[in-house]
């Protein structure tokens, strides 16, 4: 699946540090340290009852990591109307926040790869809101 491969896989330099609490969605290296800091930080959203991470904002490094979108992705059927909104303008945000340079240290195809996974997050997340919200 795209998805899994996607939040596991990345392909760049990371400084991202043990201590800092958004480590995993900074974090988009191939290193056992990142995996392993993006899986604590998506298993952390998939135990958050609240949802509450659903309305933090994100910036070039969480799209490009993948753990946010492959969240709202895997929790699209317990979200309200108004989470499914947000998340995907959130989604829908993902191209032209890699595109508008502001991704020091991203590669090309990580870019490449959070720009389509932005773009099939968002899709999924209007289907959900188009069966269930009015």
């Amino acid at each position: 699946m795209v998805l899994i491969s996607f939040a596991i896989g990345g392909c760049a330099g990371n400084d991202a540090a043990l201590g800092d609490p958004a480590r995993g969605l900074k974090c988009v290296d191939d290193s056992n340290v990142c995996i392993s800091q993006r899986k604590m930080v998506y298993d952390s959203y998939m135990a958050d009852k609240s949802h509450a991470w659903v309305n933090q904002p994100a910036g070039p490094h969480e799209y490009a990591s993948g753990v946010r979108l492959m969240a709202l992705s895997k929790k699209r059927k317990e979200l309200t109307c108004s989470e499914l909104a947000h998340g995907k303008e959130e989604a829908d945000r993902g191209p032209a926040a890699l595109s508008g340079g502001a991704y020091v240290g991203l590669t090309s195809a990580q870019v490449a790869r959070g720009a389509m996974l932005s773009r099939e997050v968002s899709k999924e997340l209007a289907q959900e809101m188009a069966r269930r919200c009015r």
